[in-house]
């Protein structure tokens, strides 16, 4: 998140709100009507930034009803204390336990994830980034005729490769017990990030939890760097 911009964001919003209440004399319903439509504009923008923060702040802004802009003003004070001391949150309250920085998956996965993510759509963003591995392994074999489960088994199939029908080979030794190992274990989990993760999320109903998802993200990034990593035979 663009935290200064969203800092000035709620500042500005703030200072429209303080000016718009100090432009009313004593028994005007509204104030400046210019500082009202500033207000209306900024409104969306600041309910989105709420809502990234705490979405139980942005249910309460809307400056048309009965000490709107006084409610509003307060609540966006409440993010910008949000914004002061998440940093601080993270470190001081944090459990003692690891923590895994989503932005740092496998590329084909995150960068296709994030906009989902970003929108808290977390089962589009893990739907997303299996379909982006089924798509850099079809370009990778030069394979657009089958795709996800399918191409996996023929991918990783341990018979030598056909015309039009390229495999995915383990770097190192073939004959090595680790790298038949690895090329096993390709195999396997390939099918189940298909059968068992992309399946679920391109065909199930209702959202997902953001831990839920993020775990199925990493299982994502784990095939993704083995495919990555993986060398083509002819």
């Amino acid at each position: 998140m663009d935290r200064d911009w969203m800092r000035q964001q709620l500042e500005n919003f703030a200072s429209l709100a303080v000016r718009y209440q100090d432009s009313k004399r004593p028994g005007d319903v509204l104030g400046d009507k210019d500082l009202r439509a500033q207000l209306h504009q900024s409104e969306p923008t600041v309910k989105q930034i709420l809502h990234r923060l705490d979405p139980q702040l942005a249910k309460t802004v809307n400056i048309d009803v009965m000490a709107g802009v006084a409610t509003s003003r307060n609540q966006v004070l409440r993010g910008l204390g949000i914004l002061a001391d998440m940093d601080e949150w993270a470190v001081r309250l944090a459990p003692d336990a690891p923590s895994i920085a989503a932005d740092q998956f496998h590329s084909w996965v995150w960068d296709a994830a994030r906009p989902f993510w970003e929108s808290q759509h977390f089962r589009a963003a893990v739907h997303t980034a299996a379909s982006s591995i089924n798509a850099h392994m079809q370009n990778k074999l030069g394979r657009s005729d089958i795709a996800d489960d399918k191409l996996v088994q023929e991918a990783f199939s341990d018979k030598a490769p056909e015309p039009g029908k390229p495999r995915l080979r383990i770097p190192g030794d073939p004959t090595s017990p680790t790298v038949q190992s690895r090329q096993r274990g390709a195999l396997q989990l390939g099918l189940g990030v298909f059968f068992a993760i992309r399946n679920p999320a391109a065909h199930e109903t209702g959202e997902w939890t953001e831990q839920e998802a993020l775990e199925q993200l990493a299982t994502l990034s784990v095939l993704a760097r083995i495919i990555d990593s993986c060398q083509v035979s002819r």
